[in-house]
């Protein structure tokens, strides 16, 4: 047990504050590298789909004849801005820029642009900007201010480009301040510019670029990946969720499928489940989530992109309340998440606990709970046995994917910190739900209770635990994982003792067998932190990770 908590409030910006409040916002990554959509000369080529002309070092001259065949006539502001609107993303953000060098909007720095260098021959930012206003969105830009595959100064192309010779200060005064102040002047009030991989920029070059956004829109928020500690607000990694809550501003930048960028053949798809998962999962911990799309040469948002949104959308126009402007949990160990308002716990109820939930530690006194997707909001029946509190449930889930249990309370959250315990039959069960993720693509999949996408040999599991009785304990994996997957390693770690172990075929992803590892031995009683990490992936993904559990063989 550890000791008694308040929530934090984040430091005053008032810049950020219709940011804290949006919670949700659509990412578009859009170019010319929709045209190969990953296939350059016939070979599909490895890594992000925006990333063709870096992973095939294809010549400038080369990949310039793209423009001339850059067409997407069935581009539609409106529909890519209703979208977003309708799936409860409260602002948009598109590639105004990307590493390849081409603009998606009319600029004199640059002819390279689609204005002026496509047969389409339309300003994309602006129409955006225009639909953005339309239906209540913040218009914001990603602009690629450091690395630029094009131009001969910018960071990134060696194969075309002598390092040596490159001249980056030339390169932000001539085209990234211009591009910059034409961003910041003819598009109207931005949200904010997200900048990308500073890469070689300085110090005095990352805070003249923070220092012109806020001279020309003081209210339009710059990202971190600005460089060198500048920015509103802090940027984690592609995909990275923490494993807790983070403390002041932050956004986690996400994808639908695999890619940023359009690419053909990439159809790893998350779920509406997930998709919900990640955000509550985010805001949970103090967050937004940025969710990108990535348009087809034509100019659509490809279908399995708007179904998971459409889908979203739904869940969002009942559960909003407990996403917009909410703060962080104020549990360190809680199986469902949570997200808070003054006087307000969210829970959120992925797997439903048929009968009751039961909220340990909270000290407030409850004044009601009820149900967001019940349209009467009844009140559920409450008792409390020292600071555990109980809600009863319907039999039947109310609502879908995550169901909202409401529980309103006396002031500030005030709860006990609980750690994992050891049952009474001396075992430690870790369930995933109850496992931090240190991770860029692993998630908890709540429809399989399991930890699940793990693609990333750097992410990884733990869970913090109390051992009462020490002794020697067998270690048991509950995975899944099909033959053609199988045999990728993985370490056990307990304080310096280490565990390897190979996943065994299971049947399929969803075929879960519990298979000893090891033993390792406690010798005292206190409190542990035990963690799985990837050593080597044997195919697509390591394994469904569906528990750990300690299970004793000998006691002290």
């Amino acid at each position: 047990m550890a000791q008694t908590e308040q929530s934090r409030e984040p430091e005053d910006n008032q810049r950020l504050d219709w940011w804290r409040e949006a919670r949700f916002g659509m990412f578009i990554h859009w170019g010319l590298y929709a045209l190969p959509a990953g296939v350059w000369d016939g070979e599909e080529i490895a890594g992000l789909g925006e990333w063709i002309m870096y992973r095939a070092r294809i010549p400038v001259r080369e990949y310039e004849k793209l423009a001339a065949q850059f067409n997407p006539v069935r581009f539609d502001a409106d529909a890519w801005v209703r979208l977003a609107r309708d799936a409860g993303m409260k602002y948009l953000c598109i590639t105004s820029k990307h590493h390849d060098g081409f603009a998606l909007f009319g600029s004199k720095a640059s002819s390279y642009n689609l204005v002026d260098a496509t047969p389409f021959g339309r300003d994309a930012i602006k129409e955006l900007a225009e639909a953005c206003h339309r239906h209540g969105l913040r218009f914001c830009v990603y602009y690629s201010h450091a690395q630029d595959w094009h131009h001969p100064d910018g960071a990134g192309n060696n194969w075309d480009y002598d390092e040596e010779r490159k001249d980056f200060a030339r390169y932000l005064r001539e085209l990234v301040i211009p591009q910059v102040r034409e961003l910041l002047t003819n598009y109207g009030p931005l949200g904010l510019i997200w900048f990308d991989t500073p890469r070689t920029i300085t110090p005095e070059q990352s805070k003249e670029l923070t220092d012109l956004v806020h001279e020309l829109q003081p209210n339009c928020l710059v990202s971190s990946r600005v460089g060198h500690g500048y920015g509103d607000y802090r940027s984690m990694g592609d995909n990275q969720i923490p494993g807790a809550v983070v403390t002041g501003d932050w956004e986690t930048p996400a994808t639908v499928n695999d890619t940023w960028g359009f690419k053909s053949y990439d159809h790893n798809w998350k779920s509406v489940d997930t998709i919900v998962y990640k955000l509550v999962d985010i805001v949970s911990k103090g967050g937004n989530y940025l969710l990108n799309v990535g348009p087809t040469a034509e100019g659509l948002i490809p279908e399995p992109s708007v179904e998971r949104l459409q889908a979203v959308g739904e869940w969002m126009k009942v559960n909003g309340e407990a996403v917009y402007g909410s703060g962080p949990t104020p549990f360190r160990r809680l199986r469902w998440r949570c997200t808070t308002k003054p006087g307000k716990l969210f829970l959120h109820l992925f797997d439903w606990p048929a009968g009751k939930v039961e909220i340990p530690g909270l000290l407030n006194s409850v004044t009601r709970a009820y149900l967001l997707a019940d349209p009467d909001r009844a009140a559920l029946p409450v008792t409390r046995e020292g600071d555990l509190v109980t809600v009863a449930l319907p039999q039947d889930r109310v609502g879908s994917v995550d169901s909202v249990l409401v529980v309103e309370i006396d002031g500030p959250p005030q709860v006990t910190q609980y750690l994992l315990q050891q049952a009474a039959d001396g075992s430690v069960e870790l369930p995933a739900a109850e496992a931090a993720l240190d991770a860029r693509f692993a998630v908890y999949d709540a429809g399989l209770a399991a930890v699940t996408h793990w693609t990333n040999p750097s992410d990884f599991v733990f869970w913090d635990f109390e051992v009462h009785t020490p002794g020697t304990f067998e270690v048991v994996v509950t995975q899944a994982c099909p033959a053609e997957n199988a045999g990728g390693r993985y370490t056990v770690a307990l304080g310096e003792q280490r565990l390897e172990a190979s996943v065994a075929a299971t049947g399929s992803w969803e075929d879960f067998e519990a298979v000893s590892v090891g033993t390792v031995t406690l010798g005292a009683a206190g409190n542990f932190v035990l963690s799985v990490k990837p050593e080597a992936l044997a195919g697509q993904m390591l394994m469904n990770l569906k528990s750990v559990t300690l299970r004793p063989v000998s006691r002290s």
